[in-house]
């Protein structure tokens, strides 16, 4: 086997690892990580993958033929210089919050694109995605509105109730 043969087969190996990492999410976050240091870009992962979100760092030109493979849309323009890629389980918003807390801590981090359920994202997008109460905040605060427009609702049609039968019950109390 020739040496450019087996160069090839790295390469697809690799592609197709980068394939299986972004077919199995939902979303793609694309960061320029120019100036993070080594100890910074370890304490950034740890803290991605505490919210169940992988940072990878991989040849722009594989990431561009792991996201055409995909049929995702085409970020190749953003896939310049020192880029990482940032994938997850489920949950976008508490990946790009962890971002989010890192670039404003560091300085030193931005957003470059981004892919949610097959469609683009510009950087504000994922910015604004980062800056979203928790899923359980936001869960509670829809819950508290459902309930608060139910407990009102009952409130009036016990007002209701009450004015409608509110002198027959003294009239009858009293005979």
């Amino acid at each position: 086997m020739s040496t450019e043969k087996i160069v090839n087969a790295d390469k697809e190996t690799i592609v197709n690892q980068l394939l299986e990492k972004v077919n199995a999410s939902p979303f793609l976050v694309v960061i320029d990580y120019t100036g993070v240091t080594v100890p910074e870009f370890t304490q950034l992962r740890a803290a991605l993958a505490g919210v169940g979100a992988c940072c990878t760092v991989a040849k722009n030109s594989f990431m561009a033929k792991a996201i055409a493979q995909a049929g995702l849309p085409d970020i190749s323009a953003h896939l310049k210089g020192q880029t990482a890629y940032v994938t997850g389980e489920s949950d976008i918003c508490a990946a790009a919050k962890v971002i989010n807390t890192f670039a404003k801590s560091s300085k030193k981090a931005a957003y470059k694109a981004g892919i949610l359920d097959g469609a683009e994202l510009t950087p504000d997008k994922i910015q604004a995605l980062g800056d979203l109460p928790s899923r359980e905040v936001l869960l509670a605060t829809l819950l508290g509105t459902i309930n608060g427009a139910g407990a009102a609702l009952a409130r009036v049609i016990q007002a209701y109730v009450d004015k409608q039968n509110g002198p027959a019950e003294e009239g009858s109390a009293a005979e």
